[in-house]
């Protein structure tokens, strides 16, 4: 297919999806929605037309509406925007299929980069050898920004797999008739059906949610991937991978992140890590149940014989029965402790090679006995899902802050007479908790009385101690600044009776954290003790989002290059192996680039073979959904990773970093001057933004601040970010950077800047985030919500910040030489103009719901139904494609 083929093919699948649900509203509403419907769309395309009359008339059009009216016309705006991005998924699948058939090779796949490789003179032999080093793993993570039901998410997928049924050429015109009638019977049970929780999700809820993606996408696309890098390495002359090498694993930190959560508790962590094995168990017993009816020959090696009880005429299924068997007692077992709190039956598999050993004893026999097509088959698939995700499905993270561990070291301390912790020097604490770490004695007493908080952070521990530690991921410190902050978590782990230390993890999430990280990793290795514990690997977690909301987005961005240079430099002067954890959101400032240019970009040597990184919210179902999506995914972190790895880029120039550091300098002082020195700013931001709503909206498990009192420095940086977005002045993405372009270029640094921009990966992509935010961002919506929401004595700033995100466009495009934005990415632009006619009466109906609140409130009269507010807070975010 030509270009304007494919093009037309989306505008058709959406045309298409738009059709089935006006025909919806009008047959399951009446006639009159999908007429106001059509006439508010109309009213918002003109309005965009630059025809003034229409603004007003769609204004008030939706002022007048009640409050049924408002919530049906949200719904009808909201589910199209969800439909369209059903549509732009399943075409990506379209897309690649098309390349492969044209035989083109897509960039950001291994197929691209192996023969580029090659060139470069790496032999086969390397590039096997790395690629079955990679270890790769992808943490799920669920935020307060996550709006799709589980309910939905279902429904979205039947209707994606759907439209790629209608992709077939040998469709009969019935076939496809049947194929439109469930379309439309998709987005009517949608259409009746509540895509609004009506209760905050607990964070098991978020746990299952995660579980979906895992059992829908991922247990068929980590081996299908597999397969297609075996055929790749094939046709390069490259020996395929041994079934045991997994180049890319997944965790979670859905029900283990407590971090200014209350509500994960200890008790909440341990059903989690229960779920996740009986979801395992429920996923295998349907791999078996395939297996049994594969495996229906009777020849077999001697080796497998030896296995089975009593001869067999089907030898493979008889053991693939009694792998069933365990699977289901194992089942039972897991069921018994979630219902009842305690197992009635012994736990049958302690370990996956319970399960692996029997069935490479089946794989060796199928190619002893000629049946390698077979073996190679779902057996194949099996053993590699085995060795990916094995009985645990997950390994949980578990993530806490720096000040609950040191407080209940103090409180032990305290109970034991020797001194009060907290007190004492960084130097005493150390040789404490180092002397600790070596005695074998218990120091915590048996009669040990604490705080609540406390009591918790040592159940946690204890609660660990019981888990297989396959199911153990990273122990990742929030806020940590010191070695005694690492030391005290492996002591509490030691006390615990864990056999082995899950590996601690401190993450530098502020500006000055950042900065500061270098010295604390060099403290800490420094010590030999801790250099033997860690095996002489360590790994670091950056934050993206909270250093962004202390400094900007740019000066965050250089700081994170900056520090992520530091810690590999010291790292390597230990002689320890590096592995950076990165803690991206899907927003531009909380890191959110696309991946595979992401990892390019970084400082070079600090990908090496390893990395770690955050999938949220709504990007989870965005990167892994449908299974076309899903693989692609895993294609372009593994040839990222690789090509980083084998032949990453070389170090900035030194002129560039001067340029990097002035910007910085000018940025952080521009974005500091308004969002901390500013008097106007706080209550702007509280009164043009939905941040005050989104507070009060079941939106997540976890708080929308660390601390139920405080002002914006409280404020978790996935909501502050959340609230820019809705309200399309996205300013945590660019303020700062207005300022530094600006004086860089009045300072004649203009050629310095294009050279950056054409020849280094890292700030091409820092420029590309910013052109892609800008042309996000509708400085005509941001007034419409400054307007009718914010004071007048506060509306000048908004005009300031207008205009100075006009100079930031401005800016962009003489930087990029682009006439216009996204010039040379005209399929996002499309995107994002198709979706604007939608969004502009969500933004409306949104300011109206938020003012006819506030004003009941400071009445002291009944508010609205929240319900419509969370629709256009979703249907929003939908057409936003990411929220915090």
């Amino acid at each position: 297919m030509s270009q304007a083929d494919l093009n037309q093919a989306l505008r058709d699948d959406v045309r298409l999806l738009g059709e089935l649900l006006g025909e919806t509203l009008s047959d399951q509403e009446g006639p009159w929605l999908l007429e106001l419907v059509e006439e508010i769309r109309k009213l918002a395309k003109a309005t965009r037309a630059g025809k003034e009359s229409s603004t007003q008339h769609l204004v008030d059009k939706l002022a007048a509406l009640d409050e049924n009216q408002l919530i049906l016309v949200a719904r009808a705006f909201s589910q199209f925007l969800n439909l369209s991005n059903i549509a732009e998924q399943y075409h990506r699948v379209r897309y690649k299929r098309d390349r492969q058939q044209q035989d083109q090779v897509q960039e950001g796949s291994l197929e691209e980069l192996i023969p580029r490789l090659v060139k470069k003179g790496f032999t086969s032999e390397q590039i096997h050898e790395q690629l079955v080093k990679l270890n790769i793993e992808l943490v799920l993570t669920a935020h307060p920004t996550e709006v799709t039901r589980r309910t939905f998410i279902r429904k979205y997928d039947e209707i994606n797999d759907t439209l790629e049924a209608l992709d077939r050429l040998s469709l009969s015109l019935y076939e496809r008739s049947l194929q439109i009638e469930n379309l439309r019977r998709e987005i009517a049970a949608a259409w009746h059906t509540d895509e609004i929780r009506q209760e905050r999700p607990t964070p098991i809820d978020e746990a299952r949610w995660g579980f979906v993606t895992i059992e829908q996408t991922l247990w068929q696309a980590i081996p299908d991937y597999l397969r297609q890098i075996d055929s790749v390495l094939a046709g390069q002359g490259i020996e395929p991978l041994p079934l045991s090498t997994i180049p890319i694993r997944f965790a979670s930190w859905m029900g283990g992140d407590r971090d200014g959560n209350p509500n994960v508790t200890a008790k909440v962590s341990e059903r989690v890590f229960l779920l996740a094995r009986w979801m395992a168990t429920d996923l295998l017993m349907r791999d078996l149940d395939a297996l049994h009816a594969e495996l229906s020959m009777n020849q077999c090696s001697d080796e497998m014989l030896q296995l089975i009880a009593e001869p067999s005429s089907e030898p493979y299924r008889e053991l693939i029965k009694q792998l069933k068997n365990q699977v289901e007692q194992q089942q039972q077992w897991i069921e018994s402790i979630l219902e009842q709190g305690f197992p009635q039956y012994e736990a049958t598999l302690t370990s996956v090679d319970q399960l692996l050993n029997p069935l490479m004893v089946c794989y060796r026999s199928l190619l002893e006995s000629g049946m390698t097509v077979v073996a190679n088959g779902c057996l194949k698939d099996t053993i590699r899902r085995l060795h990916c995700f094995g009985l645990t499905l997950v390994k949980l993270d578990i993530r806490q802050e720096s000040t609950r561990h040191a407080d209940t070291i103090a409180a032990i301390t305290s109970a034991l007479n020797i001194g009060d912790y907290a007190a004492w020097s960084e130097e005493e604490k150390q040789r404490f908790l180092l002397q600790e770490l070596t005695s074998k004695r218990p120091l915590i007493p048996h009669d040990f009385a604490a705080s609540d908080d406390v009591t918790e952070v040592i159940d946690t521990f204890r609660m660990l101690a019981k888990q297989p530690f396959d199911a153990l991921g990273a122990y990742v410190i929030s806020m940590a600044t010191y070695p005694s902050d690492v030391l005290a978590v492996l002591l509490l782990q030691k006390e615990a009776g864990m056999k082995r230390y899950m590996r601690v993890v401190p993450l530098f999430e502020t500006l000055d954290d950042l900065k500061g990280a270098g010295t604390t990793l060099d403290q800490l290795l420094k010590i030999d003790a801790y250099r033997e514990i860690i095996d002489n690997r360590q790994e670091i977690m950056i934050g993206y989002s909270d250093s962004a909301k202390d400094a900007g987005f740019l000066a965050a961005s250089w700081q994170q290059y900056q520090t992520q240079e530091t810690l590999l430099e010291t790292s390597q002067q230990y002689g320890v192996h590096l592995t950076l954890f990165h803690g991206r959101g899907g927003s531009a400032s909380r890191g959110g680039a696309p991946f595979h240019e992401a990892i390019l970009s970084q400082p070079p040597g600090t990908v090496n073979g390893s990395l770690r990184v955050t999938e949220q919210g709504e990007m989870i179902r965005y990167k892994f959904s449908p299974l076309g999506v899903a693989i692609r995914t895993l294609e372009m972190f593994v040839a990222a990773t690789l090509e980083a790895t084998l032949a990453p880029l070389p170090a900035p120039k030194d002129e560039w970093r001067e340029m990097m550091n002035f910007l910085s300098d000018k940025a952080l002082a521009a974005y500091r001057g308004v969002v901390r020195e500013d008097p106007r700013f706080i209550p702007y931001f509280r009164e043009a933004t939905p941040e005050q709503e989104l507070q009060r909206l079941p939106l997540g498990s976890r708080p929308a601040k660390r601390k139920a009192t405080g002002g914006v420095e409280s404020l978790r940086a996935i909501p502050w970010v959340f609230a820019w977005t809705q309200m399309r002045l996205l300013l945590t993405a660019w303020l700062g950077t207005d300022a530094a372009l600006k004086a860089a270029f009045e300072s004649g640094k203009t050629e310095t800047l294009q050279e950056m921009q054409q020849r280094w990966p890292y700030f091409s992509m820092v420029i590309g985030m910013l052109e892609m935010v800008l042309a996000k961002a509708d400085p005509t919506i941001a007034q419409y919500y400054e307007q009718r929401l914010a004071t007048s004595e506060y509306r000048s700033l908004g005009a300031e910040l207008r205009s100075r995100l006009a100079e930031t466009i401005d800016l962009t495009k003489a930087l990029t030489g682009h006439s216009t934005l996204l010039q040379n990415n005209r399929t996002i632009m499309r995107s994002i103009e198709v979706r604007n006619p939608y969004l502009d009466p969500l933004h409306v109906l949104q300011v109206e719901l938020m003012r006819r609140t506030r004003l009941a409130e400071a009445k002291g009269l009944e508010v609205p139904d929240p319900k419509a507010l969370m629709i256009t807070v979703a249907g929003i975010a939908a057409g936003m494609r990411n929220t915090g």
